[in-house]
């Protein structure tokens, strides 16, 4: 069984698969706990709110760094020391809030230990995956970038459900639980084969990289992808219950749940039907179904219209992110850890700048989130003419 785990590529895609959902946990675990740690710990809403700052701010950092340090470190040590970081911040939330003076401080750490591993797993799975000898590279991007979404729903319903059940009290046990993820499949990684990413004579310096005008208008795209995405993502249960008028507990699932569950459905769509259908046209489809979405959303005038429009934006922005990944490692083949670094850092800036414009354009209009969701229809109409450039450049 190990020699077959040692020598399989397919392994290799596995442990990207599980590497996807152990950030998704990452990323949407404690923010199901908050309202528990205001009242269990008495934490204000700043407070609360730094958590995910500081979450997002750390991985950004990373981000940053892995760009001149992973290639020094190299990727099996580098992915190793991720999912132990992750492990180790997801079972710090059980334990160092009761070993510290003040538990925001035990939470804070765990927030950071668990960050760092998380932005190394969303450096690293994306060229690791990328590497291995497969056929169809941009369907194997697209389903490996599904597994994030699979792992968002599955945390927000598996979680719900522990607390049905076993009550919130006992967070901390499942906190425990989903570390285990993680060590899993540290020792899985420390087994499967890897590949180079880039053979050493074809790497680009970071200066070659930066004397490349395309590589700007990925980032460019990439920003914009991340922009699309949580700009609809962060603001959907606030915009379901102000601005459509429907209770939270629909807002959550027809909201948050539901754009997931569709990202991931596009982005599996894709990889089922990559040999058919070229990336860069399903792309600018994308770009304008996007649109079409967020103007059904907001223009509708009916709440079980407007909720599909936020929901099936989820499924318009599922090809963004792992779709500019797959075009930049075809057309900077010499971009390697540092061309990804900088672009998963390009998406973070999105990510976090999408739902910003969003709030901020509507407390200009009185609070009026549809002003907000309008100002962020710019993000794919600007995503389609970066594809539309893309493919000029290409001829």
């Amino acid at each position: 069984m190990f020699q077959s785990v040692r020598k399989k590529y397919e392994h290799t895609i596995y442990a990207g698969y599980i590497g996807y959902i152990t950030q998704a946990i990452v990323n949407n675990f404690a923010p199901l706990l908050f309202l528990t740690f205001s009242k269990d710990y008495g934490l204000t809403l700043d407070k609360i709110t730094l958590i995910t700052t500081v979450n997002f701010f750390v991985q950004l950092c990373v981000d940053l760094l892995s760009a001149k340090v992973m290639d020094r470190i190299g990727y099996r040590k580098g992915i190793v020391c991720a999912h132990l970081f992750a492990a180790l911040g997801l079972a710090g939330m059980a334990v160092l809030p009761d070993m510290t003076g003040d538990p925001y401080v035990g939470l804070m750490i765990s927030i950071v230990l668990y960050a760092i591993g998380g932005g190394i797993i969303e450096v690293l799975i994306s060229p690791i995956i990328e590497s291995c000898p497969t056929e169809k590279k941009e369907a194997a991007m697209s389903l490996l970038h599904s597994f994030y979404c699979w792992g968002h729903v599955f945390v927000v319903l598996a979680s719900t459900a522990f607390f049905q059940i076993c009550g919130v009290g006992n967070w901390k046990i499942l906190a425990c639980v989903w570390a285990l993820l993680p060590l899993f499949n540290m020792l899985y990684f420390a087994l499967v084969p890897l590949y180079p990413v880039v053979e050493e004579h074809e790497a680009l310096s970071l200066k070659g990289l930066f004397g490349q005008k395309i590589f700007w208008l990925f980032m460019v795209i990439m920003i914009c992808a991340g922009a699309s995405e949580q700009a609809m993502s962060q603001w959907a249960s606030a915009f379901a219950e102000a601005g459509l008028k429907v209770s939270k507990t629909v807002g959550d699932l027809a909201g948050p749940c539901a754009f997931a569950l569709l990202m991931g459905s596009s982005r599996a769509l894709y990889a089922k039907f990559s040999d058919k259908l070229p990336l860069k046209l399903f792309m600018k489809i994308s770009a304008i179904l996007c649109i079409g979405c967020y103007v059904i959303a907001v223009f509708s005038g009916q709440a079980m219209i407007g909720l599909a429009g936020c929901a099936f934006c989820g499924f318009s922005v599922g090809i963004f992110w792992p779709g500019t990944f797959s075009i930049a490692a075809g057309r900077l083949r010499g971009g390697g850890t540092a061309m990804y670094a900088l672009m998963a850092l390009a998406g973070d800036v999105g990510c976090s700048s999408g739902p910003t414009v969003v709030g901020m354009v509507a407390n200009a209009f009185g609070g009026n989130l549809k002003a907000g969701l309008c100002a962020a229809m710019v993000f794919p109409f600007i995503i389609w003419i970066g594809i539309s450039l893309l493919g000029r450049t290409e001829k």
